[in-house]
């Protein structure tokens, strides 16, 4: 085909940010996030949205604006050791109840204390949800093989590092920083000038694209959808998202519903 892929406006990079548990420092933590320009997502539990640990349900709309809302449970369990009609009322019962509070589907989750097995991710497929993440680390900037065993690059505790290196990451097209964590270890460690320092160093950078986790798994589909000629000379874009790549060093498109010839 002679072309790689990018993500929107031809970046070669993105950035995600991941928080569990709707916790009050999470109003903080979003005000970083927004004075930066830096998205994230955040996996609430419904039915545990009440102070002083957690925020209001109130809030849940005009505090994420412009990132996103995702499942981690209506009451916080090990799934695994739940009946399965339980593991799928607790996973479907927070999507019902999160949106009602946000106004939209709600199709992200994490896994609450990031343990999973085949059978919870079909239960999840199930209830419509199609990604979560585990608690799980790769210390890469990859793509993950399965959107619903979503490992993360590190917890926000290696973040300076990995965030300095991924500045200076030109390896390959497609790369992912993926940050996860709990804003309350913030308050536990005294240590909010990491993420200020993190947000600081991240902001603006001129090939990263900040996207919350349903924005990269959608991009992905969209782009894993597209249908090629036998011969890798003639592309359609049968989805209703616009897919970036590199030609000749020029950063190009192919519109929703496009056909584009590489001969």
């Amino acid at each position: 085909m002679g072309i790689r892929f990018l993500f929107p406006e031809g970046k070669t990079k993105a950035l995600t940010m991941s928080y569990d548990d709707g916790v009050v420092q999470d109003r903080r933590l979003v005000a970083l996030f927004n004075e930066h320009g830096i998205k994230g997502t955040f996996h609430l539990n419904s039915g545990l949205l009440r102070p002083p640990r957690c925020i209001e349900p109130s809030e849940v709309k005009t505090l994420y604006a412009g990132h996103e809302v995702a499942c981690h449970t209506v009451t916080h369990p090990f799934l695994e050791r739940l009946p399965r009609t339980e593991i799928a009322r607790e996973i479907f019962d927070d999507r019902r109840r999160l949106e009602e509070l946000c106004g939209y589907p709600v199709v992200g989750m994490s896994y609450p204390f990031g343990t999973w097995n085949d059978e919870i991710i079909n239960i999840a497929r199930s209830c419509g949800i199609v990604y979560s993440r585990s608690t799980r680390t790769s210390g890469g900037f990859g793509i993950p093989q399965n959107f619903m065993a979503w490992d993360a690059t590190c917890h926000h505790s290696g973040m300076l590092e990995k965030g300095a290196a991924f500045r200076d990451f030109k390896r390959y097209a497609l790369s992912l920083l993926y940050i996860w964590g709990h804003a309350y270890e913030f308050d536990d460690n005294g240590n909010w000038s990491d993420m200020e320092e993190f947000c600081r160093m991240m902001t603006n950078l001129p090939d990263v694209w900040y996207a919350t986790n349903i924005e990269i798994y959608r991009y992905f589909e969209a782009l894993r959808a597209l249908v090629t000629s036998a011969d890798g000379s003639i592309v359609h874009n049968p989805t209703a998202v616009t897919i970036w790549y590199e030609e000749k060093e020029q950063s190009c498109f192919i519109r929703p519903g496009e056909t584009k010839s590489f001969k």
